[in-house]
């Protein structure tokens, strides 16, 4: 068998974003909402389906689960130990995802600096691969009292704010990632928000969603969907919140987002000269004497290469590049065959 050896130059290296839509079957924009009866995690959270469970095309798209720091719209866990409520949980858990301490405020924003509960949509891992593209959210969330239509504000910033989560961005009324071209609601300090700060957090990174309650829960004419929620002690108001929540995706009838991955490529351009790889190393091609059986390689020797493989210096086999047809090889052709590793 015969071997050359690749030089540095020989490998290239290239990295190239591919975007596409974060619902299954290639969905752009998710515009039926489905849930599962009760189960033992409808305490903590409601998945949410593109179809009817029953049907053969259902699977989870994301999930919905509401929080609060001190426990409000939740059953104890223990009547015994104040304050272990699911809702409760819920909230450490998200405010720990998303800041990396027990301790920080989940922050909305001017009017609303540390919230005292939270909405957290977070999309099944199988809908995207590596992370959220910004400037592809797009929610319409609709009541009896109105309509929005919320997004993040990617475009808007020019500086990218991290937190242990990876990037957040605001979100704000709008599309695509910018800002609704509309007079500021009252009490807002800029346009897209409201005065009880923006209407949550969207962290890529993490495939997660948070929203505001207390910017969803103002009356229409101050940017809200006049949302009500269930404070009290009960396992039936975590449900009912959850609900509350579906029903105005329900109505709003408009999910649309984008997931972006990352593939690396390795490049590699293997170089065949003209002197190279004419002759076949096929044990057919020789008589049990050792000669040629066809005289004519002898001469004008021909081969045709399928494949490429890739080889380590203990002469192991790496990777294998199959050429789409054979190729036809002789002392008046040279040949460069690049070959691509995608990972």
């Amino acid at each position: 068998m015969s071997f050359t050896r690749l030089d540095p130059t020989d490998f290239v290296v290239s990295s190239d974003s591919v975007v596409a839509p974060a619902w299954s079957n290639g969905a752009t924009i998710l515009t039926s909402f489905y849930t599962a009866s009760a189960s033992n995690t409808g305490s903590y959270y409601l998945d949410v389906y593109n179809a009817d469970v029953s049907a053969a095309t259902s699977s989870v798209q994301f999930s919905i689960a509401y929080g609060h720091k001190l426990g409000s719209g939740s059953a104890a866990l223990n009547p015994l130990v104040p304050y272990t409520t699911p809702t409760r949980i819920t909230f450490g858990e998200y405010r720990n995802l998303i800041y990396g301490d027990a301790e920080s405020a989940v922050n909305f924003g001017s009017g609303n600096t540390s919230s005292l509960d939270l909405i957290a949509i977070p999309i099944d891992r199988n809908r995207y691969k590596e992370s959220l593209f910004p400037g592809t959210f797009n929610l319409a969330l609709s009541s009896s009292a109105g309509k929005i239509v919320l997004t993040d504000n990617s475009n808007d910033v020019t500086t990218i704010t991290y937190v242990d989560g990876g990037r957040v961005f605001d979100i704000i009324s709008g599309s695509n990632g910018t800002a609704a071209n509309t007079a500021l609601v009252t009490g807002a300090t800029a346009k897209g928000y409201t005065a009880s700060g923006s209407y949550g957090l969207f962290l890529p990174d993490m495939g997660l969603i948070v929203l505001n309650p207390s910017a969803l829960s103002l009356p229409f004419a101050n940017g809200g969907v006049a949302l009500s929620l269930q404070t009290a002690n009960t396992n039936a108001a975590t449900s009912a919140n959850q609900q509350s929540i579906v029903q105005l995706l329900i109505n709003g009838a408009s999910f649309q987002l984008n997931s972006q991955e990352t593939i690396s490529s390795d490049y590699v351009f293997v170089r065949i000269k003209n002197a190279e790889y004419n002759y076949s190393t096929n044990p057919s091609f020789i008589s049990g004497s050792g000669t040629l059986i066809y005289s004519n390689f002898i001469n004008s020797p021909q081969t045709y290469p399928t494949s490429v493989g890739l080889y380590n210096d203990n002469n192991e086999l790496l990777a294998v590049a199959k050429l789409s047809k054979p190729l036809t090889k002789d002392f008046t052709k040279e040949a460069l065959i690049r070959v691509k590793l995608d990972w």
